[in-house]
């Protein structure tokens, strides 16, 4: 650097000369002195661009021999508001030529430098109330910026400085931690003796595994528990946690909340726990089918604890390694490859899975690959052709893959302290609820177009939720392009284009069976168009009722489930009010007419009620039941 230039260490941290002794800034406070200097080598005439540099900046700004300063902080930033004085009123062009021998940033680009990025206690305070509801750090960037009206890029801190931010809120004694998540979860539980959590400890009182599920999500489990996702792919980075989120599928499409677990470690043991506390939330009710991620020891564990559950891997973690299991290998070909394994995937049978997989390694020369042996050693675990006889609520297409995905993402996208994430997964999952409701009540209202006109559609369409009723509907229109040939045991059934092949359908009207060789119905509760084709050959004008299964209808309270409940307990009974009273509204709205019905007979209702008498201590405790719940 030339004469009569600051000195600058470190762009990233701007500070003042050492070496140089003929300048000194000077402290109030003994204490706290510290030498600071300038380079005073040079001759002290003034060059033309310092006497432009001295008449834009005011003399408070400009440093002097023997100015003090009460603390160094306060040296510090003087110094920093000087040094970015000097960036912007040279604009990177003078001061470049005539005292640097590198390049200076522009204007708009010093205020990344870390010396000028700061977060307020305001703001400080906003970031962490964000990270509580378990928004993404882009998220909270975005909306501090519509706060400010600034535009985007354009806050005094960065990204990487909010993640900095909520990361040293997590350097906390891990001892500590655990004490108020158990704390934090025992205050739940007083409040809603409905929510369910069991913990484990080690021999030095050191928590080791802990689980939770709340009540609601107790209720969805025991009418959509039929289908499970268990995802223990994630960590809770700050305190080196694995963590198991244990999701499912509403009648709605919508993914649902069941449970989440932290684990010390990923064995056996610790998967065998956290499955076994699962069904004791669950009342001992095992899943007919889970997915879960790659792991041998959670096989394992399922295996014991859940034997009678049928296990298979999500498709989605399985697809997300590919790129680094494949890229390299086929290169150009790997798109092309992609698309065949999405091929075989769908098949429906095995025969032809076989066959494919066999021409798919000699086509791309894969013998040999360790990757593709994996696989197909394990293909009865991912591969559709040998999972069609097992229900799995439609998770496994890409497109509900993808929305269980970025459901589970919600949970980790702000974690802060461990003993705030049961809080936060309590917020997400409320969110999630009352968006749920809203779509809900949005899939309600639009009116459904009824595409073939007949009757079993319509039947299914007053039946169905819109979701399911969809899937119905996709298989009724494909049903019209298939013929069906009675045969001694049962019908075949092929698209009119084809001579040969075909599925077997049987039917027995008089008990109102009717099974597909494709499992179509089996695998997602939806009928196929091969068994609704029979159907409609046979006059059928209705959807038998054995086939409109209860977790894909509109209602999602089981018929006479008021009768179950224990008439002593009176927060089970509001409970059980407050989703008859969803259901009615969700029923209501459907038309105008549905609406008046409801509107009037709930009126003539609240009448009833109120002139029936209230004594004290039955006000007390519903009171004190309203304010758990509440």
């Amino acid at each position: 650097m030339g004469e009569n230039s600051i000195v600058s260490r470190n762009l990233e941290q701007p500070t003042m000369s050492e070496e140089a002794d003929q300048m000194m800034l000077v402290y109030d406070d003994p204490s706290d002195q510290r030498s600071i200097s300038l380079d005073d080598t040079s001759s002290t005439e003034e060059s033309p661009d310092e006497t432009r540099l001295s008449l834009e900046m005011t003399n408070d700004v400009i440093p002097y021999i023997g100015q003090r300063f009460a603390t160094h902080d306060a040296a510090y930033e003087f110094y920093s508001e000087f040094a970015k004085a000097l960036w912007e009123c040279q604009n990177g062009e003078s001061l470049a030529a005539n005292h640097h021998n590198h390049e200076l940033l522009e204007p708009n680009q010093v205020r990344y430098l870390p010396a000028y990025r700061t977060i307020s206690e305001s703001d400080k305070n906003r970031i962490l109330m964000f990270a509580k509801t378990g928004i993404s750090v882009q998220q909270m960037m975005r909306l501090l910026e519509l706060e400010k009206c600034v535009e985007p890029g354009y806050l005094p801190f960065t990204e990487k400085d909010v993640r900095n931010l909520l990361q040293s809120f997590r350097k906390v004694d891990p001892e500590d931690e655990s004490i108020d998540l158990l704390r934090m979860c025992r205050n739940i539980k007083d409040k809603d003796p409905n929510f369910k959590f069991e913990f484990t400890v080690d021999c030095n009182g050191r928590l080791e595994n802990i689980a939770w599920s709340y009540a609601s999500s107790v209720q969805s489990y025991d009418i959509f528990g039929d289908a499970v996702v268990f995802d223990t792919t994630h960590r809770l980075t700050a305190f080196d946690m694995p963590l198991g989120i244990w999701v499912g599928l509403n009648n709605y499409g919508m993914p649902c909340f069941f449970g989440c677990v932290l684990l010390r470690e990923e064995n056996l043991r610790s998967f065998s726990w956290a499955l076994k506390a699962f069904l004791g939330f669950m009342n001992g009710k095992a899943p007919q089918t889970i997915l879960t991620d790659q792991n041998m020891c959670l096989k394992e564990a399922i295996g014991m604890e859940m034997p009678t559950t049928k296990h298979a891997l999500c498709i989605w973690l399985i697809v997300a390694k590919f790129p680094s299991w494949f890229n390299a290998v086929l290169g150009e070909r790997y798109n092309e490859w992609k698309a065949e394994f999405y091929r075989l995937y769908n098949l429906e049978t095995i025969e032809d899975f076989e066959l494919g997989w066999r021409d798919m390694v000699n086509a791309f020369g894969l013998h040999t690959n360790r990757h593709i042996a994996s696989l197909y050693a394990l293909r009865n675990l991912w591969a559709l052709p040998y999972l069609r006889n097992h229900f799995f609520a439609g998770m496994t297409t890409p497109g509900q893959s993808k929305s269980i995905n970025a459901f589970i993402q919600r949970f980790l996208s702000a974690q802060t302290r461990l003993a705030h994430f049961v809080e936060q997964v309590a917020v997400a999952v409320d969110f999630k609820d009352q968006t749920g409701e809203q779509q809900t009540m949005q899939q309600n209202i639009q009116n459904i177009s009824l595409k073939t006109g007949a009757p079993m559609e319509s039947h299914a369409a007053s039946v169905l939720t819109p979701y399911a009723f969809s899937k119905l509907q996709e298989q009724l229109v494909m049903a019209a392009h298939y013929a069906s040939y009675q045969m001694e045991d049962g019908f075949l059934v092929r698209h009119h284009t084809k001579l040969e092949g075909g599925r077997k359908v049987y039917w027995v009207p008089r008990e109102g069976i009717i099974s597909c060789s494709c499992h179509q119905f089996e695998f997602s509760g939806i009928l196929c168009r091969h068994a609704l084709r029979v159907l409609s050959t046979g006059n059928c004008f209705q959807i038998p009722e054995r086939y409109l299964l209860l977790r894909w209808c509109k209602i999602s309270v089981p018929p006479n489930r008021h009768l179950q409940a224990p008439r002593n307990d009176p927060t089970e009974r509001i409970q059980l009010l407050q989703s008859m009273v969803s259901a009615l509204v969700t029923e209501s709205a459907k038309s105008k007419e549905r609406l008046d019905l409801a509107t009037e007979q709930v009126s003539v209702l609240l009448s009833r009620i109120r002139e029936q008498p209230v004594s004290n201590i039955g006000l007390r405790e519903l009171s004190s039941t309203h304010r758990a719940l509440t």
